[in-house]
């Protein structure tokens, strides 16, 4: 007995049939290059938002980008506690295995994670049995502090000024793991701040000797 996938399914199996027939035939000898093997040069670290992919946002290529996406675009802190690091794992496996030469933070308009860092809507509710997510984005709670007292917890400015501070706290976490900092110390690393505003569909670039985002031409 066949058993009929879903709509949901469907829509993705459509997708898949597209893909082979306009990326995977046409682009054959390139996927029989990454059967050997990857070499990216850039990482980009961005949100699980189903509206900002980067690999579509930067138009790339497989094999061109290596991709970590969480709630918020978010990097802890070093720390080398127990427990399952996902993020950390996938930065030292991206710094020291594929040897990347730049790492890019990329936040976004109208992220629900940063709506819930800055709200705290979520605290000490449950969305499941865990408390994930606002474990999770206390991450944020120190860069809140500052934007709530001068723009308050709501609105169209304080969210974007929240959004933007989420990038800045990802880079600063960057620079508290030992090897990045050396990488970048020694010129084989960079780091840079990107936001996507998907209002307009705008990239914006952070200058770090500035402190503001301004928009790519």
């Amino acid at each position: 007995m066949t058993i009929k996938p879903s709509p949901e399914l469907e829509h993705l199996l459509k997708g898949y049939r597209h893909f082979r027939e306009e990326d995977w035939t046409p682009k054959l000898e390139r996927w029989k290059q990454l059967r050997r093997g990857q070499d990216p040069q850039v990482m980009i670290i961005a949100c699980s938002d189903s509206r900002v992919d980067p690999a579509q946002i930067f138009d790339t290529d497989p094999g061109e980008i290596f991709v970590v996406r969480n709630v918020a675009a978010l990097v802890p802190p070093f720390e080398t506690i127990p427990g399952h690091h996902g993020v950390s794992a996938a930065l030292e496996f991206a710094v020291h295995v594929l040897k990347v030469k730049k790492i890019v933070v990329m936040g976004h308009g109208a992220c629900g994670g940063c709506r819930v860092a800055l709200t705290r809507e979520m605290r000490g509710a449950q969305l499941g049995e865990g408390g994930f997510v606002a474990d999770w984005i206390s991450l944020l709670d120190q860069a809140r502090e500052p934007i709530a007292a001068t723009l308050g917890t709501s609105g169209p400015l304080a969210e974007r000024a929240m959004e933007l501070a989420g990038v800045k706290v990802s880079l600063d976490n960057l620079r508290t793991f030992p090897s990045i900092r050396q990488k970048e110390a020694d010129g084989q690393l960079k780091l840079r701040g990107a936001y996507f505003a998907i209002s307009d569909g705008v990239l914006h670039l952070l200058d770090e000797s500035t402190g503001e985002f301004e928009p790519v031409v």
